[in-house]
């Protein structure tokens, strides 16, 4: 049971054309205590959205970062029986990972949980924590997992998988309003619908790379601060998915801003992941 208090990341995006990312490294300014309050009351989004059955999703990962300055919580995918994987400013300064799998809830007691901890990460070379380009990376674990039912890898997106249009779902225990800090009891899932990079530039600018895209939700659907890190999926056929994107911000102005999300896209970076996974 994970119950000390931990500061939350969230990677929020000034909406401004002209204006340039805003980060949050300072990882241990604010401390977050996790929540137990139920998403449903606050209103629909992560920071909401429904409630996820056990093994609804089995290839979420909750994971705690230890840096020298302290903890915080970031989500991630697991990939297959060694690897999972994330973002890479969820990894950046971390000397310790420690990752639940197989469990939609962090606090209470659940047999179908798998608790590990590794201080293996890579992150892509080309990661600038400025302007939040190529905010991708991946965690090698000590041992291979056991898959359960609970517990299965996710595929990865192939080239022209993403369409401007289509429905993507967003999963976390990210944070679920601007009011009310701290991560959700359980895991929530939403979902938005993808839009054109330059749709997204009207909010974020030249933020926006081509190596991210951007969702939408009704209202103020959306990721906020423990999301990012985590996957977006869409469905492949029935009960199938695969994932499209890593969540990396969101609005300076707030999760409830109706403001896009943001991801960065998992098939530019493929063959990366390709031979990261099987050359270490």
């Amino acid at each position: 049971m994970f119950d000390f208090n931990i500061p939350l990341v969230g990677l929020r995006v000034k909406p401004s054309k002209m204006s340039t990312f805003i980060t949050i490294f300072s990882l241990c300014v604010t401390l977050f205590v996790v929540s137990t309050h139920s998403a449903h009351a606050i209103g629909s989004r992560i920071i909401g959205g429904e409630v996820a059955r056990a093994a609804e999703f089995p290839w979420q990962v909750a994971i705690y970062v230890d840096t020298v300055d302290g903890k915080f919580f970031c989500g991630g995918s697991l990939l297959n029986r060694e690897w999972i994987l994330t973002a890479a400013h969820c990894l950046y300064n971390g000397r310790l990972y420690t990752i639940q799998l197989g469990s939609t809830t962090l606090q209470s007691g659940d047999a179908n949980r798998v608790v590990v901890a590794t201080s293996t990460a890579v992150i892509f070379p080309n990661f600038d924590p400025e302007t939040l380009e190529h905010d991708i990376g991946l965690i090698k674990l000590h041992m291979e997992i056991t898959l359960t039912d609970y517990i299965q890898p996710i595929s990865l997106a192939e080239v022209g998988d993403t369409v401007e249009g289509m429905p993507a779902i967003a999963v976390g225990w990210g944070q679920i309003s601007d009011s009310l800090s701290g991560l959700a009891h359980d895991l929530h899932y939403v979902t938005m619908v993808v839009i054109s990079n330059a749709e997204c530039r009207l909010t974020y600018g030249d933020q926006v790379k081509s190596t991210m895209f951007c969702t939408v939700g009704n209202y103020n659907e959306g990721i906020c601060t423990g999301d990012t890190g985590g996957p977006l999926v869409i469905a492949k056929g029935i009960n199938s998915y695969v994932q499209i994107g890593v969540a990396g911000f969101f609005s300076s102005q707030g999760c409830e801003s109706m403001h896009p999300s943001g991801y960065i896209r998992t098939d530019v970076y493929n063959d990366w992941i390709w031979n990261t996974t099987q050359s270490l």
